[in-house]
């Protein structure tokens, strides 16, 4: 413990840069502070900090010592944390990154804070690409590959894209039967928005240009300009359930859109982890249990004989 409170107050030297003003921080005396410095420089043997009068930098050892000093005590710290939050329940804010997919992961966040409501829920939705560590969340929620082998990962679900249109759109423009007559449709695109790219569809070239229709980034306004007879849209399985079911859309060519693709929840590394956490991450994937939204046999209406 003697060298753990070393530990601390060359870390706080390291980022006052100044004896004197750690000093008054912790109540001792500045030459009390650089005692202590120098007591680990020699046990150490090697030296932390250039001195001057009037001037205190870390050297090249210093630096590196530093880095690891730091995720000492944030380790420290975490597990304190946990002991602590183990004897009184879950508890504290939670920082989570979640996609813009709409009607999905709400019911799930809803139960989880009516089963925890000591934990803070601090959401952000958003589809751009997040650094869990620099931009401060707990855990994030995406679809794709993992690339950061740092992170672990659960998966929470697999869904199926559908191509959908109204009953209306189709009674005026017709059925498209194949790549070519799709091209000749509306398109209700989306847009990547870390990328500026458009999602590629089903059955149509990669640099194939969209019929006059509308881009965006949102699932809420293509699902509704889809209902008004717009357009085709690209959509989740998930996001138009509902829709589906009532008949007010339809699913399109459903033998092209049978690709599956995941969602994953993705949180750093971490031999301490926090116990609001660790409840979130069982939370979540108890309550959508792998479930794959589109599965089954094909939804897709037949277009009205000639």
């Amino acid at each position: 413990m003697d060298s753990l409170g070393g530990i601390a107050m060359f870390v706080q030297v390291a980022d006052s840069g100044s004896f004197s003003a750690t000093g008054r921080l912790l109540g001792l005396s500045s030459s009390a502070v650089g005692k202590s410095v120098a007591r680990m420089e020699a046990r150490l043997g090697a030296r932390l900090f250039q001195r001057s009068t009037r001037h205190l930098a870390l050297t090249a050892e210093g630096e590196k010592f530093l880095q690891r000093c730091k995720r000492i005590l944030a380790e420290v710290e975490a597990a304190e944390r946990e002991l602590s939050e183990a004897s009184s329940g879950p508890s504290g804010r939670l920082r989570i990154s979640l996609p813009r997919y709409s009607g999905l992961f709400e019911p799930s966040i809803g139960a989880f804070m009516q089963a925890y409501p000591a934990i803070e829920l601090d959401l952000d939705f958003s589809d751009a690409m997040v650094n869990l560590v620099s931009d401060g969340f707990d855990a994030v929620v995406r679809t794709g590959e993992l690339a950061d082998s740092s992170l672990m990962r659960r998966k929470l679900c697999t869904f199926r894209r559908l191509l959908v249109a109204s009953p209306a759109y189709l009674a005026r423009h017709g059925w498209p039967a194949d790549g070519a007559a799709l091209l000749r449709h509306a398109r209700l695109d989306y847009r990547f928005p870390a990328t500026g790219r458009l999602e590629p569809w089903p059955l149509m070239d990669a640099l194939a240009q969209p019929a006059s229709g509308m881009v965006c980034n949102s699932v809420e306004m293509r699902v509704f300009l889809a209902l008004q007879g717009q357009g085709i849209a690209y959509l989740p399985a998930f996001a138009v359930q509902r829709e589906l079911a009532a008949g007010q859309l339809v699913s399109l060519l459903d033998a092209h859109t049978q690709a599956r693709t995941a969602f994953w929840l993705l949180w750093p590394a971490s031999s301490h982890l926090p116990p609001r956490l660790r409840v979130f991450i069982d939370f979540l994937v108890a309550q959508l249990q792998e479930q794959t939204f589109g599965a089954g046999p094909s939804s897709e209406s037949s277009p009205p004989a000639a």
